[in-house]
């Protein structure tokens, strides 16, 4: 039985302190969370409701976490990856009133789920996750529960794909919110997020530059767009794969060189995954690799990267540095993985997640996502539902208003001859 991280702590105050300085320092640069969290303490929206979380329990998620207790819910949270939970942060957050959490760094797969499982104990009416793991975990196991559950959010592309998969199939059987697919979300987290903090991740777990290296990306969606942005501005080379025809256009478009990844495979010296799909370097490409080359996954899963094919492939194994592990082939070639193929920007030991500002956004999201369901839940079927538009604009009304930003507004005028088709030459 999964017990709260604070009864596996040796240095628990130590630990709580620690994690609360990094939450402090986290809602000091967050002003949509700030602004939400003066109006959830006043109204307290979220009264009588039990929100389950599963997320990457770090300082930005803890600030979510707790922004949803100060508005009146009892918070159940654990990690969303075996590999992302900062301990201290976790402690911190276990010690606010209205919040157990199970999340701890390092689990096995058996602790892990036994920590989801600690969570839907908790019989959540909500749900806020990251890459569906507690949503099926419900649905395959628990479905005794869902004609109390309101509905959800999902943070993250993975989840939103599982989500829509499990629709299409007719057997998600509650509602929930897209976050991952939303402008406020997307256009920020997905691109500048992704790019900032994996190049980062890697940069200081490895100590070496970006600039003259090859970079191979695959995958162009909003993630992929965002490493490949930010790989070209730190000075490399970048080559993009991909299997849909529409983004290579767009990559080739942009001035990146687009390939097959057997062809890829031979000539980078860094390659990040960002598809959300499985086996998408295997046996093959790493017989074509050259010495000394980084393999780190931006992806949501642990598949992307075909790690049992490499270990069958290694002639020898070792930790290289904290956090990359070489693998040494027959012919002297030595191939690093970083963060065990998880999530590079938030599983490598000194990895600390998207930057604070962007976080801020997706997560104001997610808090006015679970603040709609509280108010219109009846109004939502069972499915996959985009995040309503409204609500998205007041997220980035919230953050202008506190960049000092002013913008315009249509006039009646303007406003009717938009919304009429009757306007012709």
């Amino acid at each position: 039985m999964t017990t709260p991280i604070s009864e596996r702590l040796d240095d628990l105050d130590e630990a709580r302190d620690s994690g609360r300085r990094k939450m402090d320092w986290a809602i000091q640069h967050m002003p949509i969370c700030g602004a939400l969290r003066e109006e959830f303490e006043a109204e307290q929206p979220f009264a009588g409701e039990r929100i389950g979380m599963a997320m990457h329990v770090e300082a930005k998620t803890a600030v979510l976490a707790e922004i949803l207790a100060i508005g009146g819910a009892e918070v159940a949270i654990t990690g969303c990856n075996p590999l992302s939970t900062h301990d201290d942060v976790s402690a911190a957050l276990d010690a606010v009133d209205g919040i157990t959490s199970y999340a701890e760094r390092g689990v096995d797969d058996e602790e892990y789920y036994e920590a989801i499982e600690a969570v839907i104990g908790h019989k959540p009416t909500i749900t806020v996750d990251d890459g569906m793991d507690l949503v099926a975990a419900i649905h395959e196991d628990y479905p005794e529960l869902i004609d109390t559950i309101i509905g959800g959010a999902e943070e993250t592309t993975t989840g939103v794909h599982r989500l829509r998969a499990m629709d299409d199939d007719g057997e998600l059987d509650y509602p929930v919110f897209a976050v991952n697919d939303t402008p406020m979300k997307r256009l920020f987290d997905n691109v500048h997020g992704t790019g900032e903090s994996s190049l980062a991740s890697i940069a200081m777990t490895t100590n070496l530059s970006w600039a003259g290296k090859t970079v191979v990306v695959s995958g162009y969606g909003d993630c992929g767009k965002g490493v490949a942005k930010k790989a070209s501005g730190q000075n490399a080379d970048v080559i993009v794969t991909e299997v849909e025809p529409r983004r290579a256009l767009e990559a080739h478009m942009e001035g990146y060189e687009v390939k097959p990844m057997a062809e890829a495979a031979a000539e980078g010296d860094v390659f990040i995954t960002t598809t959300g799909n499985r086996d998408v370097i295997v046996e093959e490409h790493f017989e074509a690799m050259q010495d000394g080359v980084l393999l780190a996954n931006a992806g949501h899963f642990d598949v992307e990267v075909d790690l049992d094919a490499l270990s069958d492939l290694a002639a020898d194994t070792y930790e290289a540095r904290d956090g990359v592990q070489t693998y040494e082939m027959a012919d002297g070639r030595r191939l690093n993985v970083l963060a065990e193929g998880r999530l590079v920007n938030l599983a490598t030991p000194i990895a600390l997640g998207h930057p604070v500002e962007v976080m801020d956004q997706s997560f104001g999201v997610q808090a006015v996502c679970v603040r709609e369901l509280v108010e219109n839940g009846d109004d939502y079927e069972a499915g996959v539902h985009a995040v309503p538009d409204r609500l998205d604009k007041e997220v980035a009304e919230i953050k202008l208003d506190a960049e000092g930003v002013e913008f315009d507004s249509l006039t009646e005028t303007q406003a009717e001859y938009m919304d009429s088709w009757q306007h012709g030459t």
